[in-house]
């Protein structure tokens, strides 16, 4: 019996005159993560892709590969039938033996895009439901709640049976909307911001700043680490690691304490668009949650938006630290992301930071001593290596 796998095209099939140029952005994503797996032929019809293995594929694998590849809205997989009512009948039965077997309602969905079908949508739908619960005794009808849910295509070439829909990522295909510079720290919130700006087709590049010997080795594998998961939904990752020990030092040496927060962030941004622009990114993403810190007030915000020439995402603004939790956990970055391993913005943190800093008592501050030597050579000290989905 011959299996395939249907990806239904998500928010991509309302663009107008470049929706192929979506679609096409979407299967290369998809190709490239399931390259590895081997041999896979791709054909699309009707905002659908479709994904027939050659090689002896383990179609799970392929499944929760593609499950997280953003631009889908749903996927399933299903069984090629021919466009004749007896064989959908004959595999309907085999193919679900298993699924209605151990269930108590169920229901049938017909699709009839081939009008030229004989049967239309309501007669397979009763037909196919009489023979089933005919063969499945243990089932009855729900068409409001079903346990299970079985669904016939009748499509252009083949008809498909299929009784699961499985939610796909959503959003739009990676690299569709340009890219952009993600501030990666080792906590938790970054992550979450990087893989929110993916969602929305964002080709996301990182960087992260490292103050030996204020931070350790182990920290920096930490983000590392971070970068390695995102992949599974960002794709490839350029990580630039920025050594930041001196400008650190210099701040504590040179400015007032309650502003040594916020003027490191607004140094790490004016780093970040410099590395920024050499890549080609459009933008900065951060982490911050309006009020979750003192850096994060909306006076403090206002005052590191101020060097940034281009725009600053924060996808995680409004919500609350359950809510980013939440994500983190879903795209299994909490538990890396709570590792004790501390970077370098908890070094020199002040007793007592301005929460409602002015943004001419910063600028003084960090006028008092020039900096543009010592972030000049940070860029300059600036290592970069690539992160690539590893399966």
């Amino acid at each position: 019996m011959k299996e395939i796998v249907l990806v239904k095209y998500g928010e991509m099939v309302l663009k107008g005159l470049n929706k192929k140029t979506f679609e096409d952005m979407l299967t290369k994503n998809i190709k490239r993560r399931l390259k590895s797996l081997g041999k896979i032929n791709y054909s699309s019809a009707q905002s659908t892709l479709y994904i027939e293995p050659v090689d002896d594929i383990d179609l799970m694998e392929v499944v929760d590969r593609v499950g997280k590849i953003f631009g889908i809205a749903a996927l399933c997989r299903a069984c090629v039938c021919e466009k004749d009512f007896a064989d959908i009948t004959a595999k309907s039965i085999e193919y679900l033996e298993d699924i209605l077997s151990c269930a108590k309602t169920f229901k049938v969905n017909a699709k009839r895009s081939d009008k030229a079908f004989p049967m239309n949508s309501p007669q397979i739908c009763a037909e196919l439901g009489g023979i089933l619960l005919d063969k499945f005794p243990n089932l009855t009808v729900d068409v409001k709640n079903p346990e299970v849910t079985v669904t016939v295509e009748i499509r252009d070439t083949n008809a498909y049976v299929h009784a699961e829909n499985i939610k796909g990522a959503g959003g739009l295909p990676v690299g569709s909307s340009g890219k952009a510079m993600l501030l990666l720290s080792g906590g938790i919130d970054s992550p979450v911001a990087g893989y929110m700006m993916a969602k929305r087709g964002v080709h996301i590049a990182a960087i992260h700043y490292v103050s030996p010997p204020y931070t350790s080795d182990r920290a920096q594998l930490k983000v590392e680490q971070l970068c390695e998961k995102l992949t599974d939904y960002c794709g490839g990752i350029a990580f630039y690691c920025v050594p930041f020990t001196e400008l650190q030092e210099a701040i504590k040496d040179h400015c007032p304490e309650e502003f040594f927060t916020i003027i490191m962030r607004r140094l790490m941004m004016e780093i970040a668009q410099r590395i920024a622009e050499k890549d080609n990114c459009l933008a900065l993403i951060t982490g911050e949650s309006v009020g979750q810190v003192a850096s994060q007030t909306m006076a403090a915000i206002a005052c590191t938006d101020a060097v940034c020439r281009i725009p600053v995402f924060r996808p995680c603004v409004g919500m609350d630290k359950t809510e980013i939790i939440e994500i983190a956990r879903k795209i299994d970055t909490f538990e890396t992301s709570t590792l004790p391993y501390e970077d370098c913005c908890t070094v020199f943190t002040p007793r007592h930071p301005k929460v409602r800093p002015q943004l001419a008592d910063i600028e003084k501050a960090q006028n008092s001593f020039d900096f543009e030597p010592l972030i000049q050579k940070a860029v300059e000290g600036t290592t970069m290596k690539t992160f690539n989905y590893s399966k």
